[in-house]
């Protein structure tokens, strides 16, 4: 595994920080990004889908955002929610650090960006958002995602988007079959499906 993909933990090329533009939560903000994390040079399409479909989060309580990147998804959730704690999950320490000053560049005080053993193994989450690391196989997503659904509160969803390319319709499947949870299409946009996933009974 190269040292420069998105998923590995410390990447060592030079992180050539930039700013770009980009409209979050009906704001346009600045934001930093860097090489070595996911989708350096823009707002990546599949987040943007994800974005402008999954309606408002819920106003209070834990909110996840499962592979955080420079934090897109997270900031559109702490800027919806102020009164919701939001979780910026990523193994890339990178990626939690721009998170962390792109926070801090909006002043919001609600995002707490961290490694995945660093979420309190208490919390349950009133909804998660996420854009998932797909191309870091299929048995390390399975394994993220079972780790993390299983933690939804009893009514909380998870919202994923996926390229229909990269198997949505088998992960769609996988999530009915594996995790035992409830899962519709709840759109399909410029390649991309996003899924709504629900705790059913005894999952």
């Amino acid at each position: 595994m190269s040292s420069d993909h998105y998923f590995s933990s410390s990447p060592r090329s030079d992180p050539g920080t930039r700013a770009i533009r980009v409209r979050l939560a009906g704001r346009e903000v600045e934001l930093l990004t860097a090489a070595g994390v996911f989708s350096p040079e823009h707002l990546d399409q599949g987040t943007r889908v994800l974005l402008d479909t999954v309606p408002e989060p819920p106003s209070s309580g834990h909110l996840l955002d499962l592979g955080t990147g420079w934090g897109p998804i997270a900031l559109s959730l702490a800027m919806q929610s102020p009164d919701a704690t939001v979780w910026a999950v990523d193994v890339n320490e990178r990626a939690l650090d721009l998170v962390r000053r792109n926070s801090a560049r909006l002043g919001i005080t609600n995002v707490n960006a961290v490694l995945p053993d660093d979420v309190p193994a208490e919390v349950r989450f009133a909804a998660i958002w996420s854009n998932p690391p797909i191309r870091v196989g299929k048995q390390a997503l399975h394994a993220m995602l079972a780790h993390w659904l299983p933690r939804l509160d009893d009514d909380g969803v998870a919202w994923l988007v996926v390229a229909k390319h990269l198997g949505a319709e088998s992960l769609q499947r996988w999530l009915r079959d594996e995790l035992r949870l409830e899962v519709e299409r709840a759109a399909n946009s410029k390649g991309f499906r996003v899924l709504a996933a629900r705790r059913t009974a005894g999952s």
